[in-house]
């Protein structure tokens, strides 16, 4: 199933109680707003629609979207499985894929050797054809292009393994916007798609969300202090509201939500034997520019990041728009700054 935006309705769950008076349906309009839509509808109420990129089909579908908080599916079941016999060929080091970060934990290593069981994500897949195939479907491309326009980038693709992690909480991933990790913008023309190539849902740690935070700004961010090890960039916000409202995406194998780079969203740890799998990738017009990030709060990130690139590849000078240079792969249309 191919989910194009969230509903309360039938699958979130409210964990704050400042939520009670709210009705599902206010709720599940509210997020649609939050996970899909740029910009916030007129403050009159009389549903007028925001400004959209793209033709007919993507003012229709937004117009539906506002008035009535309905969900489309699409045939996209078949898409899950072919990534996951790709990323078992990952693990098992029987394809390379240059460029891509795998992350595992090592302390599984000797007891599981190279498999699912150790390897937690597979990060920048841009230049494996196989993998790379979600970021071209059809069926997401036509959504990807209300917000970017037809000069489309992957900007940053991930296939996330979140591993059984009831004790350590090593793989929880504290609230975050995803603008913090950008020197691109405008944030209006970055969209992210997020497909859960199985369920997903609380237990074994599904993406948490915060209604309406992408009206927010940019805020700082830094690494979590609890107690335990923090994954390298794994960055949290620093001002959290933990009693704000708080939505759990629970998702079927093959559904997809889109949302805004500045929405707050975090996901849980996995309390099952099992695994969360996921693939994402986070597209912008091609058309976006590039900003220095000094003297801003992404300053203390271009510096980690600019630490690992010089160790892993003994670099001299880099800055963090280069490393976003050298992951982006043009999709349609046409690169134009990016």
């Amino acid at each position: 199933m191919f989910l194009l935006c969230v509903s309360a309705i039938p699958w979130t769950t409210m964990s704050s109680p400042q939520s009670k008076g709210s009705s599902m349906k206010t709720m599940g309009i509210w997020l649609l707003r939050s996970l899909f839509l740029t910009k916030t509808l007129s403050a009159s109420g009389t549903g007028h629609l925001p400004k959209v990129l793209g033709g007919p089909v993507c003012s229709n579908i937004l117009r539906e979207l506002c008035e009535a908080g309905r969900i489309w599916t699409l045939p996209t079941q078949t898409f899950p499985l072919l990534c996951r016999k790709e990323f078992i060929r990952i693990c098992k080091k029987e394809v390379s894929v240059p460029g891509a970060m795998i992350m595992k934990d090592e302390s599984l290593r000797s007891q599981y050797g190279q498999s699912e069981k150790v390897v937690n994500k597979v990060q920048d897949f841009q230049e494996d054809e196989e993998l790379f195939r979600y970021c071209t479907l059809p069926e997401v491309l036509k959504y990807v292009e209300c917000f970017t326009g037809p000069n489309i980038m992957a900007m940053h693709t991930m296939l996330i393994n979140k591993l059984p992690d009831s004790d350590k909480q090593t793989f929880l991933h504290p609230m975050h916007q995803d603008l913090h990790y950008f020197p691109f913008r405008p944030a209006a023309r970055i969209v992210c798609a997020w497909t859960a190539m199985e369920r997903a849902d609380q237990d074994n740690g599904c993406l948490v969300v915060l209604p309406g935070t992408h009206r927010e700004p940019l805020k700082p961010h830094s690494y979590p202090k609890w107690e335990g090890k923090a994954n390298k960039l794994f960055h949290g916000l620093l001002d959290e509201d933990e009693k704000s409202p708080r939505v759990h995406l629970v998702m079927e194998k093959g559904d997809t939500v889109f949302f805004h780079p500045l929405l707050i969203h975090g996901s849980g740890i996995n309390k099952t034997s099992g695994f969360r799998k996921s693939i994402s990738c986070h597209f912008a017009s091609s058309e976006c520019y590039y900003i220095d990030v000094k003297n801003t709060t992404q300053e203390h990130l271009e510096k980690e990041v600019v630490e690992m690139v010089h160790k892993k590849y003994n670099t001299i000078s880099v800055e963090l728009r280069d490393v976003w240079g050298f992951r982006a792969r043009l999709v349609q249309g046409e690169r134009i700054n990016l």
